[in-house]
């Protein structure tokens, strides 16, 4: 993977002004961006930052993070507080990703999207309107694990760390996750898979694929 250095301002418009001519793979009218990456990554930091960007440029866009979409403590943590399996392939409601935001994009869709259906805090459902996307707006979806799930995107990012920087920017009470972030990199290959990668071990000093 040959990287280069770039700075984050620079990222972004380079980012936004890329997803201005972005067209929906399945001739809907609303392209749909993913952010992927860890916690520790930050992938919504950017992806909030390139929704900015695409404001300015004139361009609507709605950023969705997958943390409004986790499962009930419940469900999540029937298996204890750190059950890397159950982070791996149940922490995140998946099939209402599909229903309340990926599905109303289709093509035949209606574009009204939830932003998000779940406060982990509270442990209770939100009360979060719907909002109606115009035609030619964009999804960017950020959140972990994101490029395993064979979700419709038109262009993907992975927010990279390398496996000593990830332990070292994940909060002692998160280690537990990184056998999940381990096991992703070894099915999933994101830096292969993503359109685009950017390497954060160094959050000053990012670097691209371009």
């Amino acid at each position: 993977m040959r990287l280069e250095a770039i700075t984050w301002e620079r990222l972004t418009d380079t980012l936004a002004d890329r997803l201005l001519d972005l067209e929906p793979g399945d001739g809907g009218a609303w392209p749909r961006v993913a952010f992927d990456g860890a916690p520790a990554a930050r992938p919504g930091e950017l992806a909030a930052a390139v929704g900015e960007a695409l404001r300015v440029r004139g361009r609507p866009s709605l950023v969705v993070g997958t943390e409004g979409f986790l499962r009930p403590a419940s469900l999540r943590l029937e298996y204890g507080h750190e059950d890397v399996e159950a982070y791996y392939s149940g922490w995140f409601d998946t099939g209402a990703l599909w229903r309340e935001v990926l599905g109303p994009l289709d093509p035949d869709g209606t574009g009204r999207v939830l932003p998000d259906l779940w406060d982990p805090r509270a442990d209770r459902a939100t009360r979060t309107p719907y909002v109606q996307l115009p035609p030619g707006a964009l999804l960017l979806l950020h959140g972990p694990l994101l490029l395993g799930h064979w979700f419709p995107f038109d262009l993907t990012v992975h927010v990279h760390l390398s496996s000593g920087a990830l332990r070292r920017r994940t909060p002692p009470d998160e280690q537990w996750t990184l056998p999940a972030f381990d096991r992703y990199e070894a099915e999933t290959a994101p830096t292969a898979a993503a359109d685009v990668v950017v390497r954060t071990d160094d959050p000053r000093h990012p670097a691209w694929t371009g």
